[in-house]
């Protein structure tokens, strides 16, 4: 099991097996993030993409989830937290 100390979770946890995204981003992921912070990523993700109504296959829109992702992972920029209105599962807007 390969360990990383992640920068989400500020501690030492299982690392990916591989990198999770192309190019020179994937590579700092693989490095600095565990799997369970990429599950969480992954799960945010989702909410992004619905909360905003994007589409991966449209190029304008991957570069705007790439800013939530640098900020979610690497809180860097200003999107990394919830869409604007968004509360968790079970929560009141």
């Amino acid at each position: 099991m390969r360990m990383v100390k992640c920068v989400v979770l500020k501690k030492e946890a299982e690392g990916l097996e591989n990198p999770p995204y192309p190019g020179e981003l994937g590579e700092r992921i693989f490095e600095n993030v565990s799997k369970q912070a990429w599950t969480d990523w992954l799960n945010r993700l989702t909410t992004i993409i619905n909360e905003n109504q994007l589409s991966t296959a449209d190029p304008s829109n991957v570069a705007i989830i790439e800013q939530h992702m640098r900020g979610f992972l690497f809180s860097e920029g200003d999107m990394g937290g919830a869409p604007e209105g968004f509360s968790a599962a079970g929560g009141k807007k």
